[in-house]
């Protein structure tokens, strides 16, 4: 049995492995996209635990015939389960495993204890049909294998929350079928964070990439904490069509004083300051269209850049899934029956004809 799986040595067909979302780091790191180093704790460890400790009974018990309509008995059997997972004692052989992959990772970049995000992975998630994004736990800023081993526990628990067990009854996703992995990934130091997509999310437009971005981790602007600064950018002329810069009163951090991530204000000249260069969008559109490319399909991208290192170098992608909205709308020929790319053409020959 695998306990632990390097990000390189796994790709989309290690979903059933490493779950959804450490699959496309994984695919990403092969297509030369720059991702930071981590592992994953397979979905194969998961499942040992659940055995081992006996907690697989009583967790289907509960939820076997649950309503999901019915809100307290989901909270109450959502409470137990997640209890239930936190307190049990993690196996041995799979603390053994984790300890050398986050040892290796420390001795890797050169620190004793480095901070690294602990992110769920479930097998069900990042799919083209289904919108799982957001149901389980991450946790940035984690120093120290004792606190590794304790948020990887709290993924595994987040495979349970309210919501999470609604959703799978709903969407007819059997809850033992759906597994969970964890990424330990090395954490940048981010000073501007955001999402982009490879096609306007307001029309559906395919000649566009659209960027999104606040100071900070990512945090803000995914969990929609703040108004972030847009930029649109055409694929074909890679002009930037619009450049809208937001108000952004708060930021997420790591606060050494408190020893954890924190939101806090943004100091006063920055809030209105633009928090990426024309190049840095330049950079992350290319990025965009090498990732769309490999994938075949318009993406929803997660990405930061690292204060600490120099342009371009600095600029990392730390998620990748399909767009799920206007993709599955577009799934029949529209525009007379043109294809995407001849759309893409189209309107870049008409926009330089006019400039």
């Amino acid at each position: 049995m695998e306990h632990i799986i390097d990000f390189k040595s796994v790709d989309k067909q290690s979903l059933n492995l490493v779950g959804g979302k450490n699959a496309s780091l994984g695919e990403m790191i092969k297509a030369g996209i720059r991702v930071p180093h981590g592992f994953a704790v397979t979905t194969d460890s998961y499942l040992n635990f659940l055995n081992e400790t006996g907690v697989i009974d009583e967790i289907y018990g509960d939820i076997s015939h649950i309503d999901p309509e019915d809100i307290r008995a989901l909270d109450n059997a959502s409470e137990k389960i997640r209890h239930l997972i936190v307190k049990a004692s993690m196996p041995r052989e799979t603390r053994k495993a984790i300890e050398a992959g986050y040892e290796n990772l420390s001795q890797e970049y050169h620190d004793r204890n480095i901070p690294v995000a602990v992110r769920s992975s479930a097998t069900a998630e990042d799919l083209p049909t289904a919108s799982f994004a957001g149901q389980q736990d991450t946790y940035l800023w984690t120093i120290g294998i004792a606190q590794v081993i304790a948020n990887v526990k709290r993924c595994w628990a987040s495979l349970f929350t309210s919501r999470a067990i609604s959703y799978r009854i709903k969407n007819d996703f059997s809850h033992d079928e759906v597994f969970i992995s964890v990424g330990i990934q090395k954490m940048v130091s981010s000073k501007t964070s955001g999402v982009m997509f490879t096609l306007d999310p307001t029309n559906g437009d395919l000649s566009k990439v659209v960027i999104e971005g606040s100071w900070g981790f990512g945090e803000t602007v995914v969990g929609g904490y703040v108004n972030p600064d847009k930029y649109v950018v055409d694929k074909i002329t890679k002009e930037i069509n619009e450049r809208t810069i937001s108000h952004k009163h708060i930021e997420c951090v790591y606060d050494p004083a408190e020893d954890k991530v924190v939101h806090t204000d943004v100091d006063g000249d920055m809030q209105l300051e633009r928090c990426l260069s024309d190049d840095e969008v330049r950079e992350l559109v290319r990025i965009a269209r090498m990732i769309e490319n490999h994938y075949g399909n318009p993406q929803d991208i997660e990405w930061t850049i690292d204060k600490e290192l120099s342009f371009p170098e600095n600029i990392f992608i730390v998620q990748s899934r399909p767009e799920t909205v206007w993709s599955q709308k577009q799934s029949t020929p529209i525009l007379g029956g043109k294809s995407s790319y001849q759309i893409m053409v189209d309107r870049g020959l008409k926009r330089i004809k006019i400039t």
